[in-house]
């Protein structure tokens, strides 16, 4: 059994930025030879707390400060890593947040408007209810796709 023969964690901390048109941010990246698409954040390094991740994630790749920072999920779930050489248990933690300067982020509307280039990254806005599990390539993600709909339904009296 798979659980047995990990013996390491990898952490990952995510933004859900949610913009006035009720909107979320997904990025669509080209890393490790595939198209992916998730939620921007990354990896947790040693010595850093998890909000101290976040924003120096955002600072990466957004260029952008970040505020109104609310936790929302963490797994909680047993995930084995499928992307490393070495097997991990991945646990990932996902943070309501807003951007100081949306306005200054480029986005594109189009799914993967990268070339298949190693680090490529854009940033796009979906609407919530038109987000669908089926494009998000990661099992955690996909998860906190379906609790970010059922609120939103239950906010907007769906």
């Amino acid at each position: 059994m798979i659980k047995n023969t990990i013996s390491k964690f990898t952490l990952r901390v995510y933004g859900l930025f949610i913009n006035e048109s009720n909107e979320i941010m997904l990025t669509d990246e080209f890393r490790l030879g595939m198209f992916m698409t998730k939620f921007p954040g990354g990896g947790l390094e040693f010595g850093e707390g998890t909000i101290d991740c976040l924003r120096r994630e955002c600072r990466e790749e957004l260029h952008q400060e970040i505020q109104n920072i609310c936790h929302f999920y963490t797994t909680d779930f047993f995930q084995p890593t499928s992307l490393l050489s070495e097997p991990h248990q991945l646990i990932s933690i996902y943070y309501l947040a807003t951007l100081s300067e949306p306005e200054k982020l480029f986005t594109s509307r189009l799914r993967f408007d990268i070339p298949p280039v190693e680090g490529a990254q854009a940033f796009r806005w979906v609407k919530i209810n038109d987000l669908d599990e089926i494009e998000i390539t990661f099992p955690i993600d996909k998860k906190v796709v379906a609790l970010l709909k059922d609120d939103f339904q239950k906010m907007s009296g769906y």
